[in-house]
């Protein structure tokens, strides 16, 4: 791996640290971690700071450090999470990832901030602050105080000392993968003192067959230290799959390994690897077990443990925490092997082949029923399963939570109620629902707005919310859940609601809407989305409800979906998004109108049912006692179909966001596999077309956009004054 690649992965899992961090912290702020979370949260400031120190970041890794020392205390119990503490912790968090931020960028940042954060870090600690923090805020390394450990003249240490022990064999690729072992064995001056270091040059060759690029040399070194194993091995982290590196702990009493072995992160196959690495037993111990195990006569033979504790080798708490440690490492090691990272333009590229191939999948069905021989027909039904199985398969790769967007919430809501003066709390339901990974993306902003309008103008003060007779704490909610092949969204507050006889006035007054118009309150309430309209008197630096509302529209419209607005008085609104699970293939229903082919999404599909009288000038018909407001395609798309309508129609019933509507088409294809092709610039506004795909034949086909169909149906249906009388009529 060279430099850039090891920096690049160093800024992925510095922020995923860092976001876990922040949903940490918040979590501790209502009163809800357990104490494995407390030890993440140290883990993810330790595991930057060391990661960071790899690449001579000093800035991240000494601001880090405070920020390491304070977790610390909280993992151990000597200091307690307070509100004022967990902001405190939330601003270093954002400050390491201004830093890690500004790496990246090549540019600066102001190490005033950071000296001010460090200041406020060790007041908050109090006067109980210990060294290694203090030595953090002034930018100094820590420090370790010294030990009464005897070093002998030649440089050896005396058998029994305070130090670790470290054995280090770089691969011989280390120097060409751009990691130099001098740097880190100079960074473990950062846990403690070097107290000896011995050059071991025995792979060293003569000079003529000397590579100035290999690493030909060992190092044995003793530490005195009082850092964790975890710590020390977390030094060489980017290293060890290039070398093999050997760490020996202090003598320490039982309960010191015991706390050791629930620390480690080294992932030992058996109990005997574990307890050695622990220095809790020796190698020769460990072979005189195995011996005593295989000679005994039980079946099954006595475990590992079992016999250690039988020879007095080891205590058996000692045993219990290796094996509980086992167990965790395998689950760990079991989660790991099922998950694979793969960089986004690698699915991209295998989305556009698989498309490529439900094409020629097509192309091949069609070219079989031409032919009318039937065993051609059965092998080409086959191929197109397969190439169906493939497609799936490929699009659940690029499947993602929507949890993903929702996570970066919770920290927006609890700052902006604390800058408002409110009392809000974030409920989130549905965030393992699954989206496209590109339109999580691409939904994050328009989330955002809606959240920060929610917060801003939907729930209310304190004292507003009192008068009304509510709970004075007010509640936004994120909800996601699957519906008819899409994926909807709801953005939903508890607030006082849109007013919608303050947006008609304001309406009226900008002259989009005519003085005497009776719209209805679906139609006050989508004024909002209109340009630049808003009812606030005054403009806030948070939004404004309708306040770029116009640009969340065109966002979310851009992706195919739909933005509806449901409100009640005094009860609070809710915000719809609905969008397609996905942008690249679907399943598609093909009709057809004169000479041209439509095609439909196959989920928003509900039912055909034949258009009794095709010569009936009404756009809506009874469907069960139903009034099904409908649109003639023919009308629509004049120019698809310029032959007289044929004698008998059909109406292909469609849902969408759980609003029904019906479109009037000549015939019925079936379904069929679609690959989604963007429209040019120059057609990707027209009104009703989504996209357009190649048929097997080589044609072309557009791909209906049945939001705005749904749409354009009901909002050419009756009106509500007259809506009763024309479901009478329909029902007679």
């Amino acid at each position: 791996m060279d430099m850039h690649s090891a920096l690049t992965t160093f800024f992925d899992e510095s922020a995923e640290l860092l976001a876990q961090m922040e949903d940490i912290l918040l979590r501790a702020e209502a009163g809800a971690v357990a104490p494995d979370e407390l030890h993440a949260l140290f883990r993810c400031a330790h595991t930057i700071k060391g990661s960071a120190g790899l690449f001579g970041l000093d800035a991240v890794v000494h601001f880090t450090h405070g920020v390491e020392n304070a977790l610390d205390r909280l993992r151990d119990g000597s200091l307690a999470f307070s509100p004022a503490l967990v902001a405190l912790l939330l601003e270093c968090q954002d400050y390491i990832g201004a830093l890690i931020a500004a790496v990246a960028g090549g540019t600066a940042v102001a190490a005033a901030d950071g000296q001010a954060l460090g200041l406020r870090l060790q007041q908050a600690l109090g006067d109980g602050l210990p060294a290694p923090v203090q030595a953090a805020a002034s930018g100094a390394r820590a420090a370790v105080a010294p030990d009464d450990t005897v070093v002998s003249a030649e440089g050896g240490v005396a058998i029994g000392a305070e130090h670790w022990h470290l054995s280090l064999r770089f691969g011989a690729e280390v120097l060409r993968n751009g990691m130099d072992p001098l740097a880190f064995i100079n960074y473990l001056r950062n846990y403690g003192d070097i107290v000896h270091i011995e050059t071991v040059a025995d792979g060293l060759p003569d000079l003529a067959h000397g590579d100035p690029e290999r690493c030909y040399l060992g190092f044995e070194l003793a530490l005195r230290s009082a850092a964790s194993k975890a710590e020390l091995e977390s030094v060489f982290e980017f290293v060890h799959d290039d070398a093999h590196i050997t760490i020996l702990p202090p003598h320490s009493r039982m309960q010191a390994f015991i706390a050791l072995i629930e620390s480690l992160d080294e992932d030992p196959r058996r109990l005997g690897e574990i307890l050695i690495a622990c220095g809790t037993l020796t190698r020769r111990e460990l072979d005189a077990a195995l011996a005593a195990q295989q000679a005994g006569v039980a079946t099954p033979p006595p475990k590992l443990g079992e016999v250690l504790v039988g020879q007095g080798v080891v205590a058996p708490p000692v045993v219990n925490a290796a094996l509980v440690k086992q167990k965790a490492a395998d689950e760990r090691r079991a989660a790991e092997a099922r998950s694979l990272k793969v960089p986004a333009e690698r699915l991209d590229a295998l989305i556009d082949r698989v498309g490529e191939l439900v094409i020629a999948g097509a192309a091949v069905q069609l070219q079989a029923r031409t032919a009318h021989d039937a065993g051609l027909q059965e092998a080409a039904a086959q191929l197109l399963r397969l190439v169906e199985d493939v497609r799936d398969g490929a699009l659940r790769l690029r499947m993602t939570r929507v949890g993903e967007v929702f996570g970066r919430f919770p920290r927006v809501v609890r700052e902006l109620a604390r800058e408002l003066g409110k009392d809000i709390e974030l409920a989130v339901h549905g965030a393992d629902a699954e989206l496209d990974k590109s339109m999580v993306d691409k939904i994050s902003d328009p989330l955002m707005h809606l959240v920060r309008n929610a917060i801003d103008h939907g729930i209310e003060a304190p004292a507003q919310r009192i008068a009304a007779g509510k709970p004075a704490r007010g509640t936004v909610t994120l909800n996601a859940y699957h519906e008819s092949g899409s994926i909807v969204i709801e953005v939903g507050d508890d607030g006082g609601g849109l007013d919608a006889s303050r947006i008609l006035r304001k309406a009226v007054e900008r002259g989009l809407v005519a003085a005497d118009a009776a719209p209805s309150t679906a139609e006050i309430h989508r004024l909002i989305l209109e340009p630049g309209f808003s009812t606030a008197e005054t403009v806030t630096s948070l939004s404004g409800r309708g306040v770029g509302m116009d640009v969340v529209r065109s966002s979310i419209e851009a992706l195919r979906g739909t933005l509806d607005i449901a409100s009640t008085p005094g009860a609070g609104t809710t915000m719809r998004l609905c969008l397609p699970l996905t942008l690249a293939i679907i399943d598609g229903f093909q009709v057809g109108v004169g000479a041209s082919t439509f095609i439909l999404p196959l989920d928003a599909v509900l039912e055909c049912i034949e258009l009794a009288d095709a010569a009936d000038e009404r756009d809506y018909l009874n469907r069960r006692g139903e009034v099904l407001p409908f649109l003639r395609l023919r009308r629509l798309f004049a120019a698809a179909a310029p032959a007289p309508a044929p004698a008998r129609q059909n109406v292909v019933v469609v849902r969408f966001a759980g609003r029904k509507a019906g479109l009037v088409v000549d015939r019925l294809d079936g379904e069929c596999q679609t690959v989604i092709k963007p429209l040019g610039r120059l057609f990707e506004r027209v009104s009703g077309i989504a996209g357009s795909t190649i048929l097997g034949s080589g044609e072309v086909a557009l791909i209906l956009d049945v939001a705005q169909l749904v749409q354009q149906a009901i909002d050419g249906a009756p009106g509500p004054a007259s809506f009763s009388t024309t479901a009478a009529a329909a029902r007679s």
